[in-house]
């Protein structure tokens, strides 16, 4: 008969709970690479040129990382043989399209619109999408149901957008420029989703996330290709402060962590935990290391406190 003791085995609701945490603290370092992403942009001029170089950076470390780690070495391998059994659909390969974009807009937006509105905006489109994108049952948590108050999460949501950008009513630009990082937040769900898939298959959240920072990479070489063809190269230069070459280490640490949780929490609710971070982080950014473009006035406050009502609301409904 043995004496020792039995671990105990990490509950669902503890492993939610624990997903939720982790979601959120990487939520307010996406709203950080916003910001770095952001003034990368500015000082090349050129968004898609700052994309490329904050996916490129963050390709190379994986690049370096994965194949030195047993983990990352068999979940390569393991990838190859599930694309080859049908088990992982290439499409379900391709969430780093949507990443790439995400990128893009940071750098093309955060200029004009400010950390705030950005990130308000890409909440809008991402609660909107995690709910289809649970119902249809593309994670790895398969279907999960629309309930009433999960419903009403991602509305509230929606409303909060609309105060938040209501002050800018009177730029149309500015208007115009926001429906990028709407956008954006509706193929966050989406690549939360297949990234999952993929982590499912390799077995390893590094190896998932390197999937998606090739692809995202080759997709913003192309439109990068096509904006040199277009408008000539960029006008900026490459700026000496390291800090702006941080985004794709960043991006890095976002990507793994929701790769490795939205099995957990489902995508819903993941993206919900991750734009409570975002939120707080973006207008803490904005109110504590403000740029030109950031004034967020008591709209962009209110439609902030308004967001994390609705996540709170939807974070709450019953899990089926």
């Amino acid at each position: 008969m043995s004496t020792g003791t039995t671990a105990r085995p990490v509950l669902p609701a503890t492993r939610r709970i624990i997903g939720v945490g982790l979601a959120s603290v990487s939520g307010v370092a996406v709203a950080v690479q916003s910001r770095i992403n952001g003034e990368l942009g500015v000082r090349l001029n050129d968004g898609f040129a700052a994309a490329v170089v904050s996916f490129g950076l963050g390709l190379l470390v994986l690049l370096a990382l994965v194949p030195a780690t047993p983990t990352g070495r068999r979940g390569l391998v393991a990838v190859r043989r599930a694309l080859v059994a049908g088990s992982l659909r290439p499409w379900q390969c391709l969430g780093g399209v949507c990443g790439a974009f995400l990128v893009a807009t940071q750098g093309l937006t955060i200029g004009t619109l400010g950390v705030a509105v950005f990130t308000v905006a890409v909440v809008a489109g991402q609660s909107g999408s995690s709910l289809a994108v649970d119902r249809a049952g593309i994670g790895p948590t398969g279907r999960q149901a629309i309930t009433g108050q999960r419903l009403a999460g991602a509305a509230l949501t929606v409303v909060a957008v609309l105060i938040a950008v209501s002050d800018r009513l009177g730029e149309p630009d500015a208007l115009v420029l926001a429906v990028l990082p709407l956008l954006a937040g509706v193929g966050i769900a989406w690549q939360q989703a297949v990234n999952g898939r993929v982590r499912a298959a390799a077995d390893s959240a590094l190896t998932a996330t390197l999937v998606n920072f090739a692809v995202g990479t080759a997709a913003l070489l192309v439109t990068l290709a096509v904006d040199v063809a277009v408008r000539g190269w960029p006008t900026g230069s490459l700026p000496s402060e390291p800090w702006l070459y941080l985004g794709g280490p960043i991006g890095i640490v976002f990507i793994a962590i929701a790769a490795a949780i939205v099995r957990y929490t489902g995508v819903l609710l993941l993206g919900l935990a991750t734009i409570a971070g975002q939120v707080v982080g973006a207008v803490l950014l904005d109110l504590v290391l403000p740029t030109a473009a950031s004034h967020p006035g008591f709209t962009t406050l209110l439609g902030a406190a308004l967001t994390m009502v609705a996540v709170l609301v939807a974070a709450l409904a019953p899990q089926r």
